[in-house]
């Protein structure tokens, strides 16, 4: 079978990846879009949102991301289902394969696979994901303001979300693994300024209960030590802060990643080191992973694929 060959070729949805879609088919680039393992992204479990411009009373993600998927369509995107299982980018045309076999000839590559946040593998985290659980303080602090909230981790991250939530909540609990936090000194001293946020250090999180959303979380403190101690811990809101893992695994044989993964771009820019292939949305973003910084990411990809496709047309025609 013959591989399709398109212009401009976008992996991954979301914000980043619809807003990328919208831009492209408005230039009249005839954008293809496969959506990935979670159409719409990590947004769409996400129950309510408050701080995306032009919804003055909110909306829940996936009604937003549905929102976000029409307009794209409107303008001629094709979106499709599937998820991208190889790349290679060696050459132009980029060669993407598709996880029911079929191989995708791009002129132009938008990766906007996103990054999936690091859980701790409790069912419950599941159970009551939406109800209690997130794992992004600023797109859902808010909601508890003058609650009692729950953060877990030890690092700059973790510091950083407490020191956030300390802002709105009555109390945040900062639940660490080990017996110090791994934040750098400055981030640190914040949290110990910081009154209403309470240490529980060698703690870990074993469990949530809660009749319709989250109540509580079982703890275990000195685990596996002589005087091991479980008990149970009122709370509100229960924060994961122990990392996002970028979904770019199958590009980095070609494209430079950080330690973590993040695709690295020129400053500024959604370019990546290989003309013509650009990075939007979370899986280049370390810092914001938010919907409306991934939204205008994704407007930057498209653009930038729109002039550099106008100059290989250019270069062709005046050769």
């Amino acid at each position: 079978m013959e591989n399709e060959k398109v212009r401009c070729l976008i992996i991954g949805s979301g914000p980043a990846g619809y807003t990328a879609a919208i831009y492209a088919g408005r230039a009249g680039l005839n954008p293809v879009l496969y959506e990935g393992i979670q159409p719409g992204g990590q947004l769409t479990s996400t129950t309510d949102i408050e701080n995306f411009p032009g919804y003055p009373l909110g909306t829940s993600g996936i009604m937003m991301m549905e929102d976000f998927r029409e307009q794209a369509e409107r303008f001629g995107a094709d979106i499709r289902q599937g998820i991208a299982t190889a790349a290679d980018l060696s050459a132009s045309p980029y060669r993407i394969t598709i996880d029911d076999g079929s191989v995708i000839e791009a002129e132009s590559v938008i990766i906007a696979t996103g990054a999936t946040a690091k859980y701790l593998g409790l069912p419950d985290e599941e159970k009551y994901a939406g109800m209690g659980v997130s794992a992004c303080a600023t797109c859902d602090g808010f909601f508890y303001r003058g609650k009692v909230v729950a953060v877990v981790g030890g690092g700059d991250t973790a510091c950083e979300e407490a020191i956030y939530l300390a802002g709105l909540a009555s109390k945040v609990y900062l639940i660490v693994r080990k017996p110090y936090l791994r934040a750098s000194q400055i981030m640190q001293e914040r949290v110990a300024y910081s009154e209403n946020i309470e240490v529980l250090f060698e703690h870990n999180a074993v469990g949530l209960f809660g009749e319709d959303s989250v109540e509580g979380v079982h703890l275990v403190e000195r685990a596996g030590m002589s005087d091991e101690e479980e008990y149970d811990l009122p709370v509100d809101g229960f924060f994961l802060a122990i990392g996002h893992k970028p979904n770019s695994d199958i590009f980095k044989p070609y494209l430079d990643t950080d330690e973590t993964g993040y695709i690295i771009t020129v400053p500024g820019t959604p370019r990546t080191k290989i003309a013509g292939v650009f990075a939007a949305g979370d899986v280049a973003d370390p810092d914001y992973r938010q919907a409306v910084t991934a939204a205008a990411s994704g407007c930057k990809a498209a653009i930038e694929a729109e002039r550099y496709l106008s100059e290989c047309e250019y270069n062709q025609k005046n050769r």
